[in-house]
């Protein structure tokens, strides 16, 4: 068990934020634990025949059998929403004594021994290094950031929108009891109990002392696990409220949620659609993605609706999202009924 003694001050410092490099990494996951992300799966699929012209026995290497990763390939980033340029950058400059160790750890720690292609590199990290942060290029590039990323993103920036509702409404207490089962908060005091035997041989308790804590959704994550090794304030990464609709996408063939009639009839067809799929936030780009339409038709009926007072508006960054206000809610849930007619 870790246990978090948090200050005040360390409060006030605490910030959310994602992290570009660490999804692109984690999502290597999805091909040596596929039963651990059905949501992922159609993404992979639609990916596959990309991602085997990439240097895939270096890729596949970078998540151990238990599903670890070396640390040095997600380096904790210094604001919420850095450039995956920057953490690229950042990850080939790493020192190479570090990135021996860190190898080295991740496979010994699980009793794993090296894949060939890192057994060959190991004792040259420099140029490891170099070789990883290409082929994560790669990879981010032909794979990730055509149609995946920008749909990730929207789910990470609203669980972050949705922590902030949360924090204003229930205090730490609240905020810290909704971001995992494995979180505790009592008297100051913020416990991660991690079931993993590896994970709990390493519990101690970290006296924060005015560092903060930072708060990183993803969306690769079985449950709350932290990072305490690295300089600088500890990070607690948690699953992303929302990651499940990953799978709601138009490669998905899955439909987004049908409008009552008697909601269609009120604020017509179209509304009645977006204000039912805005009981979690997204952007104007995800909408339209999502149902398959332009986002000038999107951004009209928004307006209309927050207009109304049936949406609130949240800013994140450059992202504008887009959620249900109290009274939406009562008129979503008042206007469920029979399938709108076709047509």
């Amino acid at each position: 068990m870790f246990e978090f003694r948090l200050g005040v001050d360390d409060l006030a410092a605490t910030w959310f934020g994602y992290s570009p490099l660490q999804e692109t990494v984690l999502s290597l996951r999805t091909r040596s634990r596929p039963g651990g992300y059905p949501e992922q799966q159609r993404w992979v699929a639609g990916w596959r025949s990309r991602y085997a012209a990439l240097d895939t026995a270096l890729l596949d290497s970078l998540i151990t059998p238990l599903g670890f990763v070396p640390d040095f390939l997600t380096p904790r980033p210094t604001v919420p929403r850095p450039d995956i340029a920057a953490e690229l950058a950042v990850l080939a400059a790493t020192p190479p004594e570090v990135v021996r160790t860190d190898v080295l750890t991740a496979y010994r720690s699980a009793g794993n021994v090296l894949p060939p292609v890192l057994a060959a590199l190991v004792d040259d990290p420099a140029a490891l290094a170099a070789r990883v942060a290409g082929a994560l290029e790669a990879y981010w590039t032909h794979c990730l950031a055509p149609a995946w990323w920008p749909r990730a993103r929207s789910v990470l920036e609203a669980d972050i929108a949705y922590r902030g509702r949360r924090l204003s409404e229930h205090g730490a207490e609240g905020l810290f009891a909704d971001l995992d089962g494995r979180l505790s908060w009592h008297a100051g005091v913020l416990r991660l109990t991690d079931p993993h035997p590896a994970t709990k041989a390493l519990g101690t308790t970290v006296d924060v002392a005015g560092r903060g804590l930072v708060l990183m959704p993803t969306l690769f994550a079985l449950g709350a696990v932290t990072d305490i090794i690295q300089g600088g304030p500890p990070v607690i990464t948690y699953p992303a409220r929302g990651k499940a609709t990953m799978g709601e996408d138009a490669e998905t063939g899955r439909r987004p949620p049908e409008q009552g009639s008697a909601l269609a009839g009120l604020i017509g067809a179209p509304r009645a659609r977006l204000l039912l799929l805005l009981e979690t936030p997204a952007s104007t780009t995800e909408l339209a993605h999502r149902l398959g339409v332009t986002p000038a038709a999107v951004s009209r009926h928004l307006g209309a609706l927050t207009a109304a007072g049936l949406l609130e508006r949240t800013r994140r960054g450059r992202s504008v999202l887009y959620r249900r206000s109290g009274l939406g809610d009562n008129l979503a849930a008042g206007g469920r009924g029979r399938r709108a007619p076709d047509g």
